[in-house]
């Protein structure tokens, strides 16, 4: 069996007329913790969505589970989405239906269980989080963190081999950003998952990332465990690490000189 689970080579994927990633290649190991790191407008959440099929890219391949995304049939494609989780930065979930309700859904859509078996998974995917106890209310009932693991107890309702995460830090006070790191790791471990973290949080994701990818200018600018990574001397690397605001990446988007842009002068 490969250690890669994702195989990523000379990826190239456009937006209209934006470059964003160009010749990517990268592997994500099986049963770890991958963190996709960099600034915002880098392209990380579309990585996932590359990933799980729903953009295609110009050139390159994605290999997903031993599939090539971009070749597979519809068919094949939504098989292959069952074997993965994902936990969307809104937590996405269901605003007419209790939290039970959430985490059934999946299992009820996708198989063929007896509701009292389905009753059991929910309750133990609701435990894994935390909040059994919360079986019953509505979502509008729960404040951001609890939405956030209640979304994440259904993204691991079907037993996915891949959980991939975007942004799951976001927004979130520092009491439940400590118990959604806490828990990632718990439950890639636990399930024996391979997780896949997209965010812009440093310091959370090193506390708990196996491996860590840099993304910047379309293609990876730094890889390496946590440890590794905080002794770079890559300066783009040690400028997103520190949060530096003065260093390779600028503060201002590409624009015409002041001067030219309020006097028209030319160079």
């Amino acid at each position: 069996m490969s250690e890669s689970i994702v195989q990523i080579r000379g990826l190239n994927f456009f937006r209209r007329d934006r470059l964003i990633f160009n010749d990517l290649s990268l592997d994500i190991p099986r049963g770890k913790v991958t963190a996709i790191l960099g600034p915002s407008g880098t392209g990380k959440t579309t990585l996932l969505h590359l990933m799980g099929g729903l953009l295609r890219p110009q050139s390159g391949s994605i290999e997903v589970l031993g599939h090539s995304v971009a070749h597979l049939s519809s068919r094949a494609l939504f098989g292959l989405r069952q074997r993965m989780g994902m936990l969307f930065q809104s937590g996405a979930l269901f605003t007419d239906i209790s939290v039970f309700d959430n985490v059934a859904y999946a299992l009820r859509e996708h198989t063929q269980l007896p509701e009292s078996i389905i009753r059991n998974i929910v309750l133990m995917k609701l435990e894994a989080v935390g909040l059994r106890g919360a079986q019953y209310l509505m979502p509008s009932e729960l404040s951001g963190g609890m939405s956030r693991r209640v979304a994440l107890a259904r993204a691991v309702a079907l037993d996915p081999e891949i959980l991939m995460y975007d942004e799951p830090f976001t927004g979130q006070d520092p009491i439940s950003m400590g118990v959604l790191v806490k828990l990632v790791r718990l439950l890639n471990d636990a399930l024996n998952l391979t997780s896949v973290i997209v965010s812009h949080d440093v310091q959370e994701v090193f506390s708990i990332a196996d491996q860590v990818f840099i993304l910047a200018e379309g293609k990876v600018i730094g890889q390496g465990s946590p440890a590794e990574l905080l002794k770079t001397e890559n300066p783009q690397v040690r400028q997103f690490i520190g949060g530096h605001p003065d260093g390779p990446v600028a503060f201002h988007y590409p624009a015409p000189s002041l001067e030219s842009e309020f006097l028209g002068e030319t160079a």
